[in-house]
């Protein structure tokens, strides 16, 4: 590492009144180890993909996303298919990548496990989907897709109670969608096979931290694909069983839920049951991050991204 961009959320995470503090402190230690670095602040998720690709082009060879998994998404838009390499400090609401990386979660500390964390080269998940204006758009993920009830999630979910209450915003609203959204299902296609499911999770970390832990067990940045959790039922039952199987790390078979790995998977709409009915939108997200609705296409681009591992 020669030379480095810091690129952070001034509005991500809760110690939104410390961030400048925590960037000096990570600048520091970067500094300290005669590495050409700097900072700069995100205003929205193409500021963060047009920075990281002038900082290329200037001669960065790491690009830090300082933020949520929202940050690391907007950075890696940037970083696809260049030998930049993608470095991490922790500073947002659920950190679910620095969690499975087993980061350090204090910034200085980040900053110092990435001056001897080791370059690899992984595999990315992409998808192809309908932005909220109609329009076909696509976006690269290092965490997960989901479709269905979990995107419906951050559709509803207000920012500013988001920046407040942090986790507990989504587990609130989670509770709330658990109780009274109506799961519809969807089509799903997986090598040739057709499925209708209510949710669909394409997974590519083993450990989420937090409550959820390990979401799609055997999912894993090492793989080159994507571990897929199907929901073929609709029981709010087997939903919560399946939280609660990820909770307590145990080996409880849910039915009507089922993993399967896979290099990709298309999700479409169900017809509407009647010729004058109209289908429900079924929304996509990625990272966190509301994208749009079906259909979707989900794969993966194996040697795509250089991202720093720390030791041990």
């Amino acid at each position: 590492m020669r030379k480095a961009l810091l690129l952070y959320n001034p509005l991500s995470g809760r110690r939104r009144k410390r961030r400048q503090a925590d960037v000096e402190e990570a600048l520091a230690v970067l500094k300290s180890a005669g590495i050409e670095a700097t900072a700069a602040p995100t205003r929205a998720a193409s500021d963060a993909t047009d920075q990281t690709k002038r900082a290329i082009a200037e001669g960065c060879d790491t690009v830090f996303a300082a933020g949520g998994d929202g940050t690391v998404h907007d950075v890696l838009q940037g970083l696809v298919g260049s030998r930049a390499a993608l470095g991490i400090i922790p500073l947002g609401t659920a950190n679910s990548l620095a969690h499975d990386l087993k980061l350090p979660l204090a910034p200085a500390s980040a900053a110092r496990a990435a001056l001897t964390a080791k370059p690899r080269r992984i595999a990315v998940g992409q998808v192809r989907y309908r932005d909220l204006t109609g329009n076909e758009s696509q976006r690269y993920f290092t965490v997960m897709v989901g479709i269905g009830v979990d995107a419906h999630l951050f559709y509803t979910l207000d920012p500013l109670v988001k920046r407040h209450l942090g986790m507990a915003a989504y587990c609130l609203k989670a509770t709330r969608l658990w109780l009274t959204h109506k799961m519809e299902y969807f089509s799903v296609e997986i090598t040739g096979e057709q499925a209708e499911v209510s949710q669909l999770l394409a997974v590519r970390i083993a450990n989420f931290g937090g409550v959820l832990r390990q979401l799609a067990p055997g999912a894993s940045l090492e793989r080159d694909d994507l571990r897929l959790v199907l929901f073929r039922t609709r029981s709010r039952l087997a939903y919560l069983r399946y939280v609660l199987r990820g909770l307590f790390a145990t080996n409880w078979q849910v039915p009507g839920i089922e993993l399967v790995h896979s290099k990709d998977a298309i999700c479409r709409e169900l017809p509407p049951p009647t010729a004058s009915g109209g289908s429900p939108r079924i929304f996509v997200d990625a990272d966190g991050e509301l994208l749009g609705t079906l259909p979707a296409e989900i794969s993966v681009i194996p040697d795509a991204l250089t991202l720093l591992v720390p030791n041990g």
